[in-house]
């Protein structure tokens, strides 16, 4: 028995030197404090780069839809299926807690890198563009339980909240790059090119294969006999470690044994809906806002605002998110607390989505409003998400803290799912948006030729000519026809018999009697405006559908927000499921105990504690 055991263990063979390089990237000693930031530093880089190449498509979703002659409905069945496949690509990433989640992270970056950069460029249907989207859901799925797992595997508790708030930037900056990148560059790339908005895909999805670099080469994973573990301050790491030493392969195994059994508990399952339903409008922001700015809110000169100047408004919605994200993770530190921010933050978050959802009342609300408002109800969204984050993975380690991937892949199945659900019934409540969306190339100057001038501002400056042109379209639009304008343009010019016999002939005995009747209009700014009143005539039914779907648009969108505010108020009696103190004072004594604990532990072995 002894010789078999030894045959085979002599069979088993250290990884070679380029598998080891791409595939092993365990370490075997929880690192100091440099390392461990570098390492969490590298890991919030990747989520960061992550979800900007997953967001990319909202910054640029008007062009999207015109470019492929996509309806809105089809653009959130996108949506919406892209997050179901991720929702269920969360669940298998729950063996990261056995095999790791460096690999996970790394050659994710690869595949949505290429995805990105090559695929979505290459598109030139609906559904391959469709099909490319749906792939990223996949991958995305995957992402999310592994990084905010790997984020937890290198934070103590004590330091969990700044971590997670860390982590959080990952989407909410994703966001924000996505915005950034679109509005300085979006103009530039569409400039007589209707494909420019390609461009943005290009610039993510580069960044992607970067990041893939320096990921492959640096991030690193905790052995799982050290991240099974549960480390509350730095002063837990030698004992940590001399843990670690001393368990076997069997008890790796044991503690990972029916994962699911131990995870499937309702307050951990209740507190992932619970959050899924307050971040409604988190999602909505991050899929929509470009659309929901664009199609709503008009510039002074009474034209709806231009996809630059959306993702203007969005970048201030994640640069108060992202920097909240990071001060409310560390005051949670600091008060050892995380219940008390999760309700105020969500108080907070009803009132200012109030104050938001009104302001669709007045398209002309001003920018800066506009900004100061989004910019506390992003706060207050940050003042809630960043404790409740760190508060969940405290609740999955006092379940087990060796299946801290699994209780994320609950999470993120969760999340996912409802997401994807909600944005079903999206289109139903603000059915507005497909002929807003459809037609918005009729409204503003576009580099393909659609709309040589900006209708809405044309509209503004001359409503009575604009009217007087609606209401004789049919016969105006022979007279303005691009036929038909060297001779109107000579008989206006020199009124003569052989000119006016030439007019007459060319358009009509009946058209000719409507310009004969309307002389005095025609006479004078018809004839000046002569190719503006033609384009009117031409796209009236698009315009008029247009003007109907934004005069709906906005109670609609109220209504949408109506259904996240409901979300918002159905999480408040979830926050009652997480562990922890509400009392800072109280906190700080179950700390203190610990470092007793901590400290007895350590003698009983004779070790000293790390220094912190």
């Amino acid at each position: 028995m002894a010789d078999g055991t030894a045959a085979l263990a002599g069979q088993t063979k250290e990884p070679s030197g380029l598998t080891k390089f791409l595939f092993v990237h365990e370490i075997d000693e929880y690192p100091g404090n440099g390392k461990r930031t570098a390492y969490l530093a590298l890991a919030v880089l990747a989520t960061i780069i992550l979800y900007y190449t997953y967001f990319t498509q909202t910054g640029v979703t008007p062009q999207i839809l015109v470019s492929y002659h996509m309806t809105f409905s089809f653009y959130v069945w996108i949506v919406v299926i892209s997050n179901l496949i991720g929702a269920f690509a969360s669940l298998p990433a729950s063996k990261t807690d056995k095999l790791g989640r460096s690999n996970v992270v790394i050659y994710g970056l690869l595949v949505i890198g290429i995805l990105v950069a090559f695929g979505v460029p290459a598109c030139q249907t609906e559904w391959q563009f469709a099909g490319v989207i749906c792939l990223l859901g996949l991958v995305e799925g995957a992402i999310l339980v592994a990084t905010p797992a790997l984020v937890r595997d290198f934070s103590p508790q004590l330091g969990r909240a700044s971590a997670m708030g860390f982590w959080t930037i990952g989407p909410v900056a994703g966001s924000l790059i996505t915005s950034m990148v679109a509005a300085r560059t979006l103009d530039h790339f569409m400039a007589g090119n209707t494909t420019g908005w390609k461009s943005q895909f290009v610039i993510s999805g580069v960044s992607s294969l970067v990041v893939f670099v320096l990921a492959l080469f640096f991030l690193k994973d905790l052995s799982s006999r050290l991240r099974d573990q549960l480390m509350v301050s730095e002063q837990d790491r030698a004992l940590v470690e001399a843990r670690a030493r001393g368990i076997s392969e069997e008890e790796v195994l044991a503690a990972t044994a029916h994962p699911w059994r131990q995870i499937l508990k309702m307050d951990l399952i209740g507190s992932a809906i619970g959050i899924s339903l307050f971040l409604l409008l988190y999602y909505a922001a991050s899929a929509f806002f470009t659309i929901y700015w664009s199609t709503v809110f008009k510039n002074p000169n009474g034209v709806n605002l231009s996809t630059s100047q959306a993702n203007g408004l969005n970048s201030w919605f994640w640069w108060a998110d992202a920097v909240a994200l990071i001060v409310f993770g560390i005051l949670s530190d600091k008060l050892k607390v995380r219940k008390p921010l999760m309700l105020v933050g969500a108080m907070g978050s009803i009132v200012m989505l109030m104050v938001f959802l009104h302001q669709a009342d007045n398209p002309h609300t001003p920018l800066d409003t506009l900004i100061l408002i989004e910019v506390a109800l992003a706060a207050c969204i940050s003042l809630t998400y960043a404790p409740w984050m760190a508060g969940y993975t405290e609740m999955v380690e006092a379940r087990n803290p060796a299946l801290v991937g699994t209780g994320l892949a609950l999470w993120g199945w969760i999340l996912r799912l409802t997401v994807g659900l909600s944005f079903i019934f999206l289109p139903l409540v603000v059915n507005s948006v497909n002929p807003v969306v459809d037609n918005l190339q009729y409204a503003q100057p576009a580099p393909n030729g659609n709309a040589p001038f900006s209708v809405q501002q044309f509209q503004v400056e001359h409503p009575k000519l604009v009217a007087f042109a609606t209401s004789n379209a049919s016969w105006l639009k022979v007279l303005t026809s691009k036929e038909n304008a060297p001779i109107v343009a000579a008989a206006h010019a020199d009124p003569s018999t052989a000119n006016i016999n030439a007019l007459s002939a060319a358009v009509g005995p009946a058209v000719f009697a409507k310009v004969t009747a309307n002389f005095a209009e025609l006479n004078g700014p018809v004839f000046k405006y002569q190719s503006q009143l033609s384009y009117l005539a031409l796209h009236q039914d698009q315009l008029t559908n247009l003007e109907n779907g934004v005069s709906k648009s906005p109670a609609q969108w109220q209504h949408w927000f109506w259904v996240c505010l409901g979300g918002m108020v159905l999480f408040i009696p979830t926050i009652w499921l997480n562990r922890g103190r509400w009392s800072p004072a109280r906190a700080r004594e179950d700390e203190r105990r610990h470092e007793a604990d901590v400290a007895a532990e350590l003698a009983a072995l004779d070790l000293e504690p790390v220094p912190v």
